[in-house]
């Protein structure tokens, strides 16, 4: 979660707040920036695979600093908007729980992805939530708090949600150890989250001081997780890519359209419809590549590598395209 797309109502008769102007910057250079740096890791972690597979035992501590800086951004309202909205988050986590996952399953059936592409494409769709799709939300004019509370939902519940989608949905492509998942998103998502929200409320003023620089340590160590993924199946890469590049493309494509279909057909407003399109059309692709690389191989977190570059990439068109168009729910 990034603190600069927290919400804030400015009526449109007001002049603009400079504060939310320079956090409206600060995002747009986030997800510009951020792609940027995932292409380099990718690319640098291919020519230079020997110096990026010994850290691959690092993957989920990396993963734990990304999930402690979103606790980090965590505040009381967050969890108060799934109390006011409750419907609206539901029908956000079903559909990102069921959107996802059974597409990305039906894109592996459809490509005859084989066994260990197959297992990380689906284990990307049963991710929870992006870390950066409250950002995209915020870019595309949407409802931010619903985003943020879908996100928060999504993340603490996957501890649970997550390996039981796998195992459904994977077990017949290869075993999977959904007890040993459960314990690893504990150990590497949700113990981080609740120590970072901790943190900000016991560190306010300390907390307050690091808040800018949150966005940027995360897209560092995202970006690191992809370059050690990728020098893992670097040897692999040139003759899978094609096919996981395109298996990625679909998956993201029906996440955003789909999680926009949700919302209109839940019969929410449009700036609801637009945060449901980034809440189930990006994952937290830097789970998946942890419990890839962890339960599986290195092929297996290759789909969730391509993603973290592809969902950035897309989720920053659309968004744009999106801020665009006028907020009606005819047209929005």
């Amino acid at each position: 979660m990034l603190e600069a797309t927290k919400p804030q109502n400015t009526p449109p008769e007001t002049p603009v707040n400079p504060a939310l102007a320079a956090e409206a910057k600060i995002a747009r250079v986030a997800v510009t920036v951020f792609p940027l740096l995932v292409v380099a890791a990718g690319i640098v972690g291919f020519l230079l695979p020997g110096a990026f597979k010994p850290l691959a035992p690092s993957v989920p501590y990396l993963l734990g600093i990304i999930m402690f800086c979103m606790g980090l951004t965590l505040t009381p309202p967050d969890f108060a908007a799934v109390a006011k909205r409750p419907w609206a988050v539901a029908l956000g986590i079903l559909a990102h729980y069921v959107i996802m996952p059974g597409a990305g399953w039906v894109i592996a059936m459809g490509l005859n992805l084989e066994p260990e592409l197959a297992v990380g494409l689906i284990l990307v769709g049963c991710a929870p939530s992006g870390t950066a799709s409250n950002v995209m939300a915020f870019l595309a004019k949407g409802d931010v708090a619903l985003s943020v509370a879908v996100a928060t939902v999504s993340t603490l519940i996957a501890p649970i949600v997550t390996p039981l989608l796998v195992l459904f949905l994977a077990g017949s492509y290869l075993q999977i150890d959904a007890a040993g998942m459960v314990l690893d998103i504990a150990k590497t998502v949700l113990l981080p989250v609740v120590a970072g929200l901790l943190a900000r409320l016991f560190l306010k003023k300390l907390v307050a001081k690091v808040l800018p620089a949150l966005p940027w340590a995360s897209a560092v160590v995202i970006s690191l997780i992809v370059a050690i993924v990728v020098a893992g199946s670097a040897s692999k890469i040139v003759a899978a890519g094609g096919i996981v590049f395109l298996a990625v493309v679909l998956h993201n494509g029906f996440g955003l359209g789909l999680g926009y279909l949700a919302g209109k057909i839940g019969r929410l407003d449009s700036k609801a419809r637009r945060a449901l399109a980034f809440e189930v059309g990006m994952q937290n692709s830097g789970l998946a590549a942890t419990l890839a690389t962890t339960h599986f191989s290195p092929l297996a977190a290759l789909p969730s590598a391509v993603f973290s570059l592809w969902h950035n990439i897309s989720g920053a068109i659309v968004a744009a395209w999106l801020a665009r168009r006028p907020l009606g729910d005819a047209k929005g």
